[in-house]
């Protein structure tokens, strides 16, 4: 299981600050640019990590509709003839232009609630070449576990969060195990101290109960 240090990297900013959060409502996910396999695919994986959470899922936000958009496309340009994203994310042309400069494959812009926790997120997939070659499962559960936390910019650059048992893609056992610590009700919602990483690994460092008969 992952120390104190390791938790509190994956959960640093790229300025160094610590920052956890986790979402403060109930998730509604909504998928654009895939066929009726892949969208069932994908919000199954977005309810596997949600229960694996302990949180929950609901078929519409109130303030909202949906709060979860993940929108997979072949070139950046395409988000611009979205209706209304301009209005949601700001600056959107200068988003698109950079990640456009970049090369990236995947973006994600979270929204928060008054109190810091997670009240919406917009994931973007741009399917080049290389997630081309990835099954959808993968792209799925990749984005699950990558929405369902504010992670820090480098939480998975060293040991990313899924692994491959049996032919089959799976959640790492240690990431699971941070992913349902971090929803504990005892903890937080919002934490801004490194101090809150220790509180996860003793979590996670806590021996699990029997099993009765």
């Amino acid at each position: 299981m992952p120390k104190a240090e390791d938790i509190t990297a994956m959960f640093t900013r790229a300025g160094g600050d610590y920052l956890f959060a986790r979402w403060g409502r109930p998730v509604v996910p909504v998928v654009f640019g895939v066929d009726a396999a892949t969208l069932a695919t994908v919000k199954g994986a977005v309810e596997a990590v949600v229960t694996l959470a302990g949180h929950q899922m609901a078929e519409t936000d109130p303030e909202l509709g949906a709060n979860l958009m993940i929108f997979f496309f072949r070139e950046w340009q395409e988000l611009l003839e979205v209706p209304n994203l301009d209005r949601m994310i700001e600056g959107l042309g200068d988003l698109v232009a950079r990640l456009e400069g970049a090369g990236a494959n995947q973006y994600r812009v979270f929204r928060f609630d008054p109190a810091g926790a997670i009240r919406a997120c917009f994931a973007f997939v741009r399917m080049d070449a290389a997630l081309d070659e990835v099954p959808a499962e993968t792209i799925a559960l990749s984005q699950a576990v990558q929405m369902i936390l504010l992670w820090g910019e480098g939480a998975f650059a060293g040991h990313p969060p899924l692994a491959t048992a049996r032919g089959v893609t799976v959640l790492r056992p240690e990431v699971a195990a941070l992913i349902r610590a971090a929803y504990d009700p005892v903890l937080p919602a919002v934490a801004q101290d490194a101090s809150h990483a220790l509180r996860l690994a003793a979590r996670l460092a806590a021996p699990r109960p029997e099993a009765s008969a």
